[in-house]
């Protein structure tokens, strides 16, 4: 028998309300003896009621209780949730008395695991509470939905059958050994292996948009010193979060902020100004800003109008392809300050509606422009496309199936015996059980269920 667990499953602190929780086979009976006025044996399952709740002979709170009865319960045990009123001091001494009563204090995420212990949720599912709890946007809210509803353990166990399929046909090979007769359809293999590489090769694939919308899209804001970097990346975040000057080289580290465009989380990050100094500290702000564009997937090359005109900006953009690696990144040039010129240039709508921005971060003159730009990025390489792998085990796992797979082909290739194709596809399916969690040990749940919040 487990321990019956209790925890504080609202946010540290005073609210209007807090919710304290109980799980396991003795809560309804350590519950009911802080309610002397309800009869909580009698109390249908599934359903809340008023109570008072009593510390010792006088009433501590007035609160409502909700009986959930096993298995009809997030963990799958009998649970009782107290909603109370908000005070840190109610909220403890529910605790204590509850601890007093034989309960014992929850560990980060145990009534999740619970949950996965009595069959409630697979590991992805489990993993997907956490997502939801610390989504920032309802791009990756809708991920971690997807998630926790099954989507991608059901692609996890058509993966298996397959798999588990093509076991089949090797193991009957086996079987008859002895006789040297080749069962298996070599071009059936053959079928399910493409199959099989199509399916876990797009997943993995897919990891780099992924963990790319669950972090937020980062953008680099690069340029040369003074051109308005800062003050552009103020004017997108509509606070005041870098620091402006009309000195140059005032940016010497990068500065980072997220900011949430049509659902999607972007991380801007304003660098230093690009240029050969002497000076030995803007010289590593200079070379964070190149790091900073190698992980951008959005490059925000920001130039100044009033200085060298639109061939001069062609200039600039030339050059800054021949210093920096942009391969299979957005580029998106941003001529800035153009309130600070006596009039636009004539052809100014033909290059604003192509490929160059012409923006006032001072005066915040189309800066919505940008923002669509990123909106559009985002609709372009089909984000919303959400059968995304956002996990970094779930990531592993699935590099180390397709490694097994490309092993089978090349065995298939050259003839290997069959018990040596047979052996790799069982480390393919022992590698699937370890993600859904079919195959698992304490260390890993400790390890996934250890970095969520207490009382979930």
């Amino acid at each position: 028998m487990r321990d019956t667990i209790c925890a504080i499953s609202t946010p540290p602190g005073i609210g209007a309300i807090a919710i304290v929780r109980a799980s396991g086979e003795e809560a309804f009976d350590i519950a009911s003896h802080l309610f002397p006025t309800l009869k909580l044996a009698a109390l249908a399952p599934q359903t809340a009621q008023f109570a008072q709740f009593y510390d010792g002979d006088h009433i501590l709170d007035q609160v409502v209780v909700t009986k959930f009865a096993k298995p009809h319960s997030y963990t799958g045990e009998d649970m009782v949730e107290i909603s109370c009123h908000g005070s840190v001091y109610i909220q403890k001494r529910i605790l204590e008395l509850l601890v007093e009563g034989g309960c014992r204090l929850a560990g980060p995420g145990e009534f999740t695991q619970r949950a996965f212990l009595n069959g409630k949720l697979d590991l992805p599912q489990a993993e997907a509470v956490a997502d939801l709890i610390n989504s920032q946007s309802e791009t990756t809210h809708h991920l971690a939905i997807n998630q926790l509803r099954g989507d991608f353990s059901n692609r996890m166990r058509q993966l298996r059958e397959q798999f588990v399929h093509l076991a089949s046909l090797l193991e009957l090979e086996l079987d008859f050994s002895e006789e040297e007769v080749e069962f298996a359809d070599r071009t059936e293999l053959q079928h399910l292996l493409d199959e099989l590489d199509t399916e876990v090769g797009r997943l993995v694939q897919s990891f780099k948009v992924g963990n790319v919308l669950k972090t937020g899209i980062p953008v680099a804001i690069v340029g040369h010193p003074n051109v308005g970097k800062s003050t552009l990346l103020n004017a997108i975040l509509q606070h005041d979060r870098a620091i402006v000057s009309p000195i140059p080289g005032t940016t010497r580290d990068t500065v980072e902020d997220t900011f949430t465009i049509d659902g999607t989380l972007f991380r801007f990050i304003d660098t230093a100004g690009l240029r050969q100094s002497d000076d030995t500290i803007e010289s590593i702000g200079i070379e964070r800003t190149h790091q900073a564009i190698s992980k951008a997937s959005i490059v925000l090359y920001v130039v100044d109008v009033t200085r060298d005109g639109l061939d001069g900006i062609r200039e600039q953009v030339d050059e800054f392809h021949s210093q920096a690696d942009l391969a299979d990144k957005e580029l998106v040039v941003i001529a800035n300050k153009i309130d600070e010129l006596e009039s636009m240039p004539a052809d100014y709508k033909a290059w604003h509606d192509m490929d160059i921005l012409f923006v006032s971060a001072k005066r915040k003159v189309n800066i919505g422009d940008i923002e669509e730009r990123l909106a559009q990025f985002v609709q372009r390489h089909k984000i919303q496309d959400l059968s995304l792998l956002t996990n970094e085990r779930h990531y592993a796992l699935l590099c180390d199936i397709a490694a097994a797979i490309g092993r089978i082909r090349d065995g298939l290739e050259s003839h290997l015996p069959t018990d040596l194709l047979a052996e790799e596809v069982r480390v393919a399916l022992h590698d699937i059980g370890v993600l859904t969690g079919t195959v698992s040990t304490d260390e890993l749940l400790d390890t996934i269920f250890g970095k969520f919040c207490i009382g979930k």
